[in-house]
């Protein structure tokens, strides 16, 4: 399986944030997608995502029957805010989602064999999710991702503000994940991207253009990369 974007773009008033996207994801790899804040990755996800309209182009799915376009169940999408509904407690939101998706999941699994899998205490369980701290808001999240089991996950900058023990826990569970989807992890943070991602992308001035990892390993190389974001910064 293979996703494939074709000269995306869009446009917000007199600034051009998306030029011309061509790219190809693959199956089985997390990309990750790097740029400074502001450089349009939020953009190019909710373009992908159809939460705003693209001004050109296209993007479809390319399977083992052949080409087709991008549906709703396709792509799951984890914000770097949660989204959650605070008024329900984790127990009876993923009950609720499970009961409205139950006819597309597969293999569904008592309740409590997914917190397990999440790491959530039985005793947070039975909580309101406004009382769940900012990583295991993100946790279930992340959650109802897992169970709806969607080709294309959009990641954006979820770890960016987690603890060094979830934010591991959350590395590991994306890279147990991978088989079978196409992932995009959106960061600001090389060092992140390095750790995590089977393939860096860097989005600047509105493009996309694959970066070696290798080539991130050399400190002139990696010199070379901070400078082109900081320019595109004070444009």
């Amino acid at each position: 399986m293979r996703f494939v974007i074709e000269h995306l773009s869009k446009r917000f008033e007199k600034k051009e944030v998306l030029k011309d996207i061509d790219f190809t994801f693959e199956e089985g790899k997390i990309y990750g997608l790097l740029g400074r804040n502001g450089a349009g990755k939020t953009t190019l996800f909710n373009c992908i995502n159809r939460d705003i309209r693209s001004d050109g182009g296209s993007f479809y799915l390319e399977t083992e029957e052949g080409k087709r376009g991008i549906k709703a169940e396709d792509v799951g999408y984890v914000l770097s805010t949660p989204t959650v509904p605070e008024f329900l407690t984790g127990r009876e939101f993923l009950k609720f989602f499970t009961d409205i998706n139950e006819p597309s999941i597969q293999n569904l699994k008592p309740l409590d064999e997914y917190f397990d899998y999440m790491s959530i205490a039985a005793e947070d369980r039975d909580k309101l999710l406004k009382d769940y701290s900012h990583g295991m808001k993100n946790k279930m999240q992340m959650l109802v991702n897992i169970i709806a089991k969607p080709n294309l996950l959009l990641l954006d900058e979820p770890l960016t503000s987690l603890d060094v023990v979830v934010a591991e826990e959350m590395k590991a569970l994306l890279r147990s994940l991978k088989d079978g989807r196409i992932t995009i992890f959106s960061t600001h943070i090389m060092d992140l991207a390095l750790d995590l991602c089977d393939e860096i992308v860097l989005l600047n001035h509105g493009e996309l253009e694959v970066v070696e990892k290798s080539n991130l390993d050399s400190h002139g190389f990696r010199d070379k990369i901070i400078a082109v974001l900081r320019e595109e910064e004070h444009e």
